[in-house]
């Protein structure tokens, strides 16, 4: 059995990831193609646990480091429970975010930088690099204006305009360097035009 492909989704918080999720799980099911939907962090009991404690807003005080390495520890089991058992069956795996993220979030936005976050992300980033990531291109400036906001109990919603600001710019910067494997699809279409565009990289790709 020939061994599944690995696609993330990346972007800024609220930038229609959830909208075009549905809408390739929608197509995956009526296609008949085998697959599975997962996220980051989360997608099984541990890491799901793990999401609860960095997503908390009760959890301002948490340092820099130490959120980098927790979501490095969620994506490490969530590959071991979730991700590689649906490649070793041959299926699409799906994931809504991924190391891209920790890039993006702690990496540029934190300060952390590259080398830090890509170290304690070696085993990911060795074993497990997608197939593909769609990065939806949309500025968190336009993106909090279509969600009505931050959600006031999510810490990272918390952060501020100007972290989020640095999240884009890392994202950019990280599809500039990548530019074979991200692909960026724009996020000021219609929820269906954006959708006609995953499609097209996914079979483009050899995904679908």
């Amino acid at each position: 059995m020939a061994r599944g492909k690995f696609i993330t989704f990346e972007g800024c918080d609220g930038c229609g990831k959830s909208t075009q999720l549905r809408l390739l799980s929608e197509y995956l099911t009526k296609n008949g193609i085998p697959h599975i939907f997962t996220r980051e962090p989360g997608g099984g009991k541990i890491s799901e646990a793990i999401r609860e404690i960095l997503l908390s807003g009760k959890n301002m005080e948490m340092t820099d480091e130490c959120e980098a390495l927790l979501y490095a520890a969620s994506r490490v089991q969530h590959l071991s429970d979730r991700v590689e058992p649906a490649l070793a069956e041959g299926k699409l795996v799906i994931c809504d975010r991924y190391v891209d993220s920790s890039l993006a979030y702690q990496a540029y936005a934190r300060g952390l930088g590259m080398d830090f976050v890509s170290k304690i992300n070696a085993y990911a980033l060795k074993n497990y690099r997608p197939d593909v990531t769609v990065f939806i291109d949309l500025t968190p400036e336009a993106a909090f204006l279509r969600k009505h906001g931050a959600d006031e109990n999510d810490r990272l919603e918390q952060a501020g305009m100007a972290f989020h600001k640095r999240v884009y710019e890392g994202y950019k910067a990280v599809a500039a360097a990548e530019p074979d494997r991200v692909c960026c699809v724009d996020g000021n279409q219609t929820p269906d035009k954006v959708f006609s565009d995953v499609l097209n990289i996914l079979k483009t790709k050899g995904c679908l």
